[in-house]
């Protein structure tokens, strides 16, 4: 039997791929948990050769990732060239000894790029939309450089609960995409090689006056429907009426909340192993010093 949350991935790439002309001007969660992850740069000592965003949308974080590492060479990868077209206005010119950030338009489960070749991948809320998480733990894991750092965002099972929770005193149809849990994220990295893990989770509420603004904001962010068990077709108006009168229930201060789980990680690329000498003497690569604690 077929999984009912598998995602359409081409369907994904589509909406996604239409959206770029809409999706800034409605990104206002995405921009605030990507600063959020910039700021934890705060915490850790690195000073990346070369640096990737993997899902960098319209490039939003570029600039500023190149401000913070200064002399790194960007690389800005998104599977929907739609969002990849939009980059350069985006950042408002070349960001790196005047030449062009290089734009790769591929799936995070296969980066045409060398083995540790990348000495930090950024992604921001980009990896509830890949499938099969361990295929991008271990690519992201052969592209990084010895020692290297994956930072990361991504949302968590809880995320869109109100719409999920209305939706399902309608009907028995699958209507919001299944986000991945934290302990399956942890597990996938382990899995594949990556050193220290470090997760945790916040919670962000956005307020709305109705429903049809938040789907609105859905469908312009290119976050639709995209899982194999949706609904083919959006339905009639007596299906609206029961989604929205189950979502007024939840109504207060004026507002409609839609709650997004936030999943915040780290982790680091394996160095080589350390070698013990005839005499007894332990050497270990230098790279693996000098970490500031986390």
């Amino acid at each position: 039997m077929s999984d009912i949350h598998a995602l359409d991935r081409e369907r994904v790439r589509r909406a996604f791929h239409r959206a770029a002309a809409s999706y800034d001007e409605v990104a206002v969660l995405q921009r605030e948990v990507g600063r959020r992850l910039l700021e934890r740069y705060d915490l850790v000592r690195i000073a990346p050769a070369r640096f990737l965003d993997l899902g960098c949308g319209t490039g939003d974080a570029l600039r500023p990732l190149a401000a913070r590492f200064r002399g790194a060479e960007p690389v800005a990868l998104d599977f929907a060239q739609g969002m990849l077209d939009r980059v350069p206005a985006r950042i408002g010119g070349p960001l790196w000894w005047g030449r062009p950030v290089r734009r790769i338009c591929a799936e995070a489960e296969r980066i045409p790029l060398a083995d540790g070749s990348v000495d930090l991948v950024h992604s921001n809320l980009m990896l509830q939309w890949c499938e099969d998480l361990g295929a991008v733990s271990a690519e992201v894991r052969r592209v990084l450089s010895a020692g290297g750092l994956f930072s990361f965002t991504l949302f968590g099972p809880d995320t869109l609960c109100e719409l999920r929770a209305a939706w399902a005193e309608v009907d028995d149809r699958v209507h919001v995409n299944r986000f991945p849990d934290m302990h399956d994220v942890g597990d996938a990295l382990v899995h594949t090689g990556f050193a220290d893990p470090v997760l945790d989770v916040e919670t962000i509420t956005i307020r709305y006056r109705s429903v049809r603004d938040l789907m609105r904001d859905l469908k312009q962010l290119g976050a639709n429907n995209a899982n194999a068990g949706r609904p083919r077709g959006m339905g009639g108006r007596s299906r609206w009426a029961a989604l929205e009168q189950a979502y007024e229930r939840m109504r207060s201060e004026g507002t409609l909340p839609a709650s997004y789980e936030v999943i915040y990680g780290h982790c680091w690329g394996t160095p080589p192993k350390q070698r013990t000498g005839a005499d007894g003497a332990v050497s270990i690569p230098i790279s693996t010093i000098g970490r500031s604690p986390r």
